[in-house]
Formats: structure tokens, C-alpha cells, sequence
């Protein structure tokens, strides 16, 4: 079967569309991060960073270089916590969202 839409595109479309959505892929990367898969944690946060905010304006916000935060990002990319954690707090500023951590068992 072949697919007419990008994959990308159509999560793109989506978060475009659909506020419960972006805000659970914000969720879901960090929730990974969290859990410690990293890598998918990243890509998610990567997905989701295309697809709102773009790495030109995070560049601006932040003041580090887009391809630092691209690589930041990438599948090779080892964040330092300090730079991971203000680019999450800056993504939740945005959304309007304030993530908890809660125990669950």
C-alpha cells in the first residue's frame, strides 16, 4: 500500500490542527526522557520542536546555534542536562503547559 502523505507531514498537519495532540507529544518526549529512553525521548522532542517552534526561533530563544541544537537532538546528540532542561522549561513556556512529575507505582 503506498502512502500518500509524508509521514512527517502528516504529523505536522496534526499538531497544526490538534492542541491535545502537540501537547501529548510534548508530554510523551519528556515522559520518555523521563523513563530513560532517551533516544526516543529525543526524537519525539525533535519531532515536535519541527513542528512548532522550528530550531531557527529556538536558536534565537535559546542563543546557541540551530545545528548545535539540532544535533542536540539527533540521534548522536548528548544534551548536558542544563541545556535538555531549559530548552523543556522554554517548550513548556510556549505551550502553555506546566509538566509534574508524580509517583506512580
Amino acid at each position: 500500500m503506498v502512502l500518500t502523505r509524508n509521514f512527517k507531514e502528516t504529523i505536522q498537519a496534526r499538531i497544526e490542527r490538534d492542541p491535545a495532540f502537540r501537547e501529548g507529544l510534548l508530554k510523551e518526549g519528556v515522559d520518555c526522557l523521563l523513563s530513560g529512553d532517551v533516544e526516543t525521548g529525543k526524537a519525539v522532542l525533535r519531532d515536535y520542536i519541527n513542528a512548532t517552534v522550528g530550531f531557527e526561533e529556538l536558536s534565537t530563544i535559546t542563543k546557541k546555534s540551530p545545528k548545535s541544537l539540532m544535533r542536540m537532538f539527533g540521534p548522536a546528540g548528548n544534551p548536558q542536562a542544563k541545556n535538555l532542561f531549559e530548552i523543556i522549561g522554554l517548550l513548556q513556556k510556549r505551550e502553555g503547559v506546566h509538566l509534574q512529575v508524580r509517583a506512580v507505582r
